[in-house]
């Protein structure tokens, strides 16, 4: 069972990732961003992710740097995601993407890089980038994001290294269950970005009944529910007390019925783009 904020699940390299994080998607750069990242960091937690499409990894960096001097916590102590864009991908390019991306946040190393999203005919040779760059140990830990079964199997086809996270769509209405199986039957660790679906389940008749008997928010029963799931989960806050709110779920466990409950809102909907019809 997971217990607290600092809890880890272990990718099958070795590397430990935290179950909980923060996402800055669409948080543009600014105090705002520092703020919030600064205060996640204050609040116990130690996972990031950002991307270089966001536009906002100069501030996430900002936000990092003053964290660990202000706190006094060594930089090994964080998990930091970033994502090369649909138009950097390719060997060389995705390579550079990199470059940049480490030289905006002022890093020396990524915890962990992904390819964003899998357009036809380019993920294979920005793959071969990425297991690059993990070869050399410039970044900990490699994987991809909103790949479906048949994205997977076609880039592991030809991989030597299969990817050890994939960050996809996931919340009470996209459950997803044949992809999240296929990735644990594959050691492929599963992450959920808009685990809220960007606040659409909010008022949930039935999240809001189990959230009421165990006196906690919506949200913290759908993050709970990720959790409970073996789903790494990263919602996105930019007030202190919501960021603080989202990782007071370790204190209470959802039952197996309510856990069916949940599962049972699923409609295969989604609030962002089909992986296979998203116009690139």
């Amino acid at each position: 069972m997971i217990t607290n904020l600092q809890d880890t699940t272990t990718l099958y390299n070795g590397v430990k990732m935290p179950w909980l994080g923060i996402g800055v998607f669409k948080v543009e750069e600014g105090p705002e961003l520092v703020n919030a990242v600064k205060s996640a960091i204050k609040n116990g937690y130690r996972s990031i992710d950002t991307a270089s499409i966001y536009n906002n990894e100069e501030g996430v960096g900002q936000a990092i740097r003053e964290g660990i001097e202000e706190l006094n916590i060594p930089r090994e102590d964080l998990f930091i995601t970033s994502k090369v864009w649909n138009s950097d991908l390719g060997y060389e390019s995705t390579i550079a993407a990199y470059e940049k991306s480490l030289k905006k946040l002022g890093l020396e190393y990524l915890d962990l890089y992904l390819i964003h999203w899998p357009v036809k005919g380019k993920y294979k040779e920005a793959w071969k980038a990425l297991e690059t760059l993990y070869k050399e140990g410039r970044v900990r830990a490699i994987g991809v994001s909103n790949f479906q079964i048949h994205h997977l199997e076609d880039l592991m086809k030809d991989a030597e290294i299969k990817p050890m996270v994939n960050q996809v769509e996931y919340h009470p209405r996209l459950t997803q269950i044949d992809l999240k199986a296929f990735c644990q039957q594959n050691g492929i660790q599963l992450e959920a970005w808009s685990p809220l679906m960007q606040g659409q389940l909010l008022d949930n008749p039935i999240l809001q009944e189990i959230a009421n008997k165990h006196n906690k928010s919506i949200a913290q029963v759908i993050i709970r529910w990720d959790l409970q799931n073996g789903v790494v989960t990263i919602p996105k806050s930019i007030r202190e007390h919501r960021i603080i709110e989202n990782s007071n779920v370790f204190d209470f466990e959802l039952t197996r019925e309510e856990m069916e409950r949940i599962n049972e809102l699923n409609q295969n909907l989604r609030v962002g783009p089909d992986p296979d019809n998203f116009d690139f």
